[in-house]
């Protein structure tokens, strides 16, 4: 691969400590993932994106960090981690892992010190205010989990910032030493092995906090910085910015206003992300086409991420007030499904009623759209979410591999439950059932990513939506790259559909579906491409010949 590695690649990601248990301790570990590369590897990834791995007190699921040089000895050594970049290298598959710098655990040797006396040199490292701030129950994260955003604290008799949890202090980005530790931070992880980082919070790193300022200055020109830091240590280091921000601030995320693409490689597509669900919940690709056809442009470079599920709720708080519902009504229409009044806290699987044509055809809408395709693990083989779990952890119990105890996951009793009641039991959804049957689910992802990996136009072309009448419910989009052309045709209702793209015709060469939901008739002139409800088509306008 080459140092644009990641517009053609299919990232999944996992929490180490979910993942698979080597030791019987019943946490995930190292190891334990390492002995499933193989697994991983058949399934057609070729970018891990793993969930934080450093020392934590666990009160935040691993967010609240309290080393950043070091991994939580409960998932193994920095010694097994430089044998699972190793292992992972040899099987072509790049390691990224999550980089939680805009605060630290208030567990961490920093903010003790800085509590401890105002003379601390890491006193500065940390936000604080001497009298109340005016904006102290402004800008919190988890609404009705927490109560503040500024906390006071008695020993350091002064007030702390955090964006986060109380036990989260932020750190102070306006301090030039604390920008230069994040840089020696990446420096460490890339030196060991690491291909990037998804940066977690990334609009809150940026931001030069004020007490009792709501519009703090942002810093942009600290994305550059650190791009530029990385990229002389590893070319093809890459940078993953989470930041869920209003479409007109997106483009500054990637670069200067001079046009160049100097800052963030990649950015998760929260605006697709909320589209794609309402879609779904109207069975109406609209919102979908309103997003394609509105997307900023990007620099060189720039990529975009695109998911149906992440490790968090689905947010839906870019979407208006009636859309929400539309989407709740159909998808989370139980209070407990619902999250800070503004996501969901479930699988797509249970989601879409567990229908397989459904969730099929998602996924294929969701892995042809431009961009890199994030894979959240358990999803190949449509695992469900215990809702009995609080809040996100719904969505994080633990992978299920066999029949066995604990869905073969671990020999003692998990860190979190396995789910084992009900339609998405480990008894009924894993991945030793699913390898044995060519019609599963898990099959089909293996097929549908070994296309995808023979159709770069995909990740590294453009993407246009089809310009025509179409039938309701009909997506048709196409990418186009130096290696040739596609066409897609997704049906998001239930109806049967017949479409006319006749015009398309004069722009290929020897066109056939490669991949879809059933066997259709030939393409022919395009003018009768028929689609089964939730029907899906992949196909090949042309191929270059360079």
């Amino acid at each position: 691969m080459g140092e644009r590695w990641y517009t053609e690649s299919v990232i999944y990601c996992l929490d180490v400590e979910t993942f698979q248990d080597s030791n019987g301790d019943g946490i995930g570990d190292f190891q334990g993932l390492i002995s499933r590369l193989d697994y991983l590897t058949r399934l057609g990834i070729n970018c891990l994106w793993l969930h934080p791995i450093h020392p934590t007190p666990g009160r935040d699921d691993g967010y609240d960090a309290t080393d950043f040089y070091n991994v939580d000895p409960r998932l193994g050594t920095l010694g097994d981690f430089a044998e699972l970049l190793h292992e992972a290298a040899n099987r072509g598959i790049k390691v990224i892992i999550d980089l939680v710098v805009n605060h630290t655990s208030d567990e961490h040797p920093w903010f003790q010190s800085a509590v401890a006396s105002k003379d601390s040199p890491y006193r500065d490292w940390y936000v604080w205010s001497d009298k109340e701030p005016a904006d102290r129950f402004q800008g919190m994260v988890f609404p009705g989990e927490q109560a503040e955003t500024w906390t006071y604290h008695r020993r350091a008799r002064a007030w702390y910032y955090h964006r986060f949890y109380d036990f989260q202090p932020d750190l102070n980005f306006a301090n030039p030493l604390v920008r230069a530790e994040i840089k020696k931070i990446l420096a460490f992880w890339i030196q060991l092995g690491v291909a990037g980082f998804r940066m977690d919070a990334v609009p809150f790193i940026i931001e030069l906090t004020e007490p009792g300022r709501t519009d703090s200055p942002m810093d942009f020109d600290y994305l550059s910085e650190l791009r530029q830091h990385i990229q002389w240590r590893r070319g093809d280091a890459v940078l993953l910015a989470e930041a869920n921000v209003e479409p007109e601030k997106l483009p500054e995320y990637f670069g200067d206003a001079g046009g160049s693409g100097n800052r963030i490689h990649m950015l998760f597509d929260f605006m697709l992300n909320g589209r794609l669900v309402l879609a779904l919940a109207r069975q109406n690709p609209e919102p979908v086409i309103d997003w394609l056809k509105t997307t900023p442009k990007l620099p060189p470079g720039g990529q975009w991420a695109t998911f149906l599920r992440n490790h968090d709720e689905i947010d839906l708080s870019r979407l208006t007030a009636e859309q929400r519902e539309d989407v709740f009504e159909q998808f989370g229409p139980d209070e407990d499904m619902r999250l800070y009044d503004r996501g969901i806290r479930r699988r797509l699987g249970p989601m879409l009623g567990g229908d397989r044509r459904r969730l099929e055809m998602a996924y294929s809408l969701q892995f042809t759209l431009r961009g890199t395709p994030v894979l959240r693990y358990g999803e190949e083989i449509g695992m469900g979410e215990d809702l009995s779990q609080v809040g996100r952890y719904a969505i994080r119990t633990p992978m299920q591999w066999s029949f066995a105890k604990n869905g073969g996951f671990s020999d003692a009793e998990p860190i979190r439950p396995v789910i084992s009641k009900g339609d998405y039991a480990y008894d009924a959804v894993n991945v030793t059932a699913q390898r044995h049957d060519p019609g599963s689910l898990l099959a089909w992802f293996e097929r549908m990513i070994r296309t995808l990996r023979e159709s770069p136009e995909v990740g590294s072309g453009t993407c246009a939506c089809v310009d025509k009448p179409l039938p309701a419910g009909v997506l048709a989009h196409r990418a186009d790259g130096p290696t040739g052309s596609m066409l897609f045709l997704h049906n998001l209702g239930t109806e049967d559909a017949v479409v006319d793209l006749g015009d398309l015709a004069k722009d290929t060469h020897l066109p056939n579906d490669v991949f879809a939901d059933q066997e259709y008739e030939p393409v022919g002139d395009f003018t009768e491409l028929r689609l089964a409800g939730y029907g899906y088509r992949w196909i090949r306008l042309r191929r270059s010949s360079v």
